[in-house]
């Protein structure tokens, strides 16, 4: 809208100039031929009245005084020529002439032109002094229209009046084009908003679907047909997205069960093995008068007892890493409930560190002390072959969030591992089931938290958690 009003108004202005300086032209050129006309109606009149035969020899004579009255009658001066170009009479003084440069001679072009022309009339445009200037050229004739001499009529044009009216009349029609102007952007602007309201609707719908949460249809009121279709789409797209978030959470939990099952199977085959074997051994080597029989029946149990508690072992790191932590949302002071968790610990080579007395936040106190003791077993495990090995816990306050950092220069992870660490089932070590960084990443993120790591193969790891605080 605003080019096209833009664009109107350019047109409007061309096309005004080139229409006022056609009138202008047409204007200029019909008051010469009325001056024209005048001119040459006295001059028969006067040569009718003359006493002297109209020739070429006497126009000198004839027009001595006739020629100033005509002129001021007409209020118009001009010349007249004889047939060779030479200058007879002008209505200027003498002096006056010569000093406007009036021509003494005609040129060659002017008697050709004149003498060629169909009408027998020559029109002449100069610009003198950044003014245009026409000059027209004519016979004068004798009674019996015998050419006897040339009329030259010098013509200024004075565009000032006409310069002034184009003047007002475009600042007029600016007025009316900035005004037009200004509704077409009052205009464009409520359109753009009426349209790009539904738009913004779309787009914030769009921004906040999730397939993982229930998402809401889109509502407008009075959309356009464009924006109507465009919102079917999205809520037929929200119909399809439900019903496959909840396939798609069917397929993962049965999954998920079906994985956790081989896992528990396969943890709980590893002690049954050896158990069977060891049974099988003592039923065939079994002497009830054998001398020995106390102490290889007190192996045997130990063995069978040491069995029972590796199974009672997996049975209860699968138990805690199913169990979801209880959101207690205690008010707690971060900085001492790190400090205790790590009494437990009698390694000399942990050292704690913080930045403040005291960080508040809403926590379950006994979910983060499971958290802390993981990253700290993961870390102690970390460092058993390093010389001087050394883990660093610090609790500090970063912007709304209490951050927890378990560091330790032990043998680091591999870049191929880290993005697996999480995951259940997956450890990087001989013995356990990979369900500790697991469980404490369930347990972060249950409390709106984080979890990172960094670390550097042969030199150490840090993880970093992070939990909102009560500023």
């Amino acid at each position: 809208m605003i080019v096209l009003v833009l664009l109107a108004s350019v047109l409007i202005a061309g096309v005004t100039i080139y229409q006022y300086g056609e009138q202008s032209k047409d204007y200029h050129e019909d008051r010469l031929e009325r001056k024209e006309e005048q001119i040459k109606e006295n001059i028969r009149y006067t040569l009718q009245r003359t006493t002297y035969v109209p020739t070429t020899d006497n126009l000198d004579l004839i027009f001595k005084d006739e020629i100033y009255q005509i002129a001021d009658v007409l209020n118009v001066n001009f010349n007249i020529y004889d047939l060779e170009g030479g200058l007879i009479r002008s209505s200027r003084p003498k002096s006056k002439f010569q000093n406007d440069s009036i021509s003494m001679c005609l040129t060659p072009e002017v008697l050709n032109n004149l003498k060629n022309s169909v009408n027998s009339r020559y029109l002449e445009e100069k610009s003198a002094a950044g003014d245009k200037y026409q000059a027209s050229y004519t016979y004068i004739t004798d009674g019996k229209f015998k050419p006897i001499g040339i009329l030259n009529l010098p013509y200024f044009e004075d565009n000032s009046f006409n310069d002034h009216e184009l003047k007002e009349f475009l600042l007029r029609l600016g007025g009316v084009y900035v005004f037009m102007l200004l509704i077409a952007i009052l205009l464009s602007y409520i359109i753009s908003k009426y349209i790009t309201r539904s738009l913004q609707t779309v787009s914030d719908k769009m921004n906040a679907t999730f397939l993982t949460k229930q998402n809401k249809r889109i509502s407008v009121g009075n959309p356009s047909e464009e924006i109507g279709k465009l919102i079917n789409a999205y809520n037929a797209m929200i119909d399809e997205l439900e019903i496959s978030a909840v396939k798609l959470a069917k397929s993962e939990r049965e999954q998920a069960w079906r994985e956790m099952a081989k896992q528990v199977a396969h943890e709980i085959k590893n002690p049954l093995t050896p158990m069977r074997l060891t049974v099988q051994s003592f039923e065939r080597k079994f002497d009830p008068e054998d001398p020995d029989v106390r102490s290889k029946l007190t192996e045997y149990s130990k063995t069978l007892i040491q069995q029972i508690d590796t199974m009672s072992s997996i049975a209860g790191a699968f138990s805690n890493f199913a169990e979801m932590p209880a959101q207690q949302n205690e008010t707690l002071n971060v900085v001492k409930i790190v400090k205790l968790g790590l009494d437990i610990f009698n390694e000399n080579y942990i050292h704690f560190i913080a930045d403040e007395e005291e960080i508040i936040a809403k926590l379950d106190r006994t979910q983060l002390i499971r958290v802390l003791t993981n990253l700290v077993k993961n870390a102690i495990q970390a460092v058993p072959d390093v010389v001087d090995p050394r883990i660093l816990v610090t609790v500090s306050s970063e912007g709304d969030y209490v951050k927890i950092a378990v560091a330790d220069n032990g043998i680091g992870i591999e870049d191929e591992f880290k993005e697996k660490i999480f995951e259940p089932k997956f450890t990087t070590k001989s013995s356990g089931m990979g369900l500790g960084l697991g469980m404490v990443k369930t347990i972060v993120e249950t409390y709106n938290g984080s979890i990172d790591l960094t670390s550097q193969p042969g030199k150490g790891t840090v993880f970093t958690v992070k939990f909102p605080r009560v500023v």
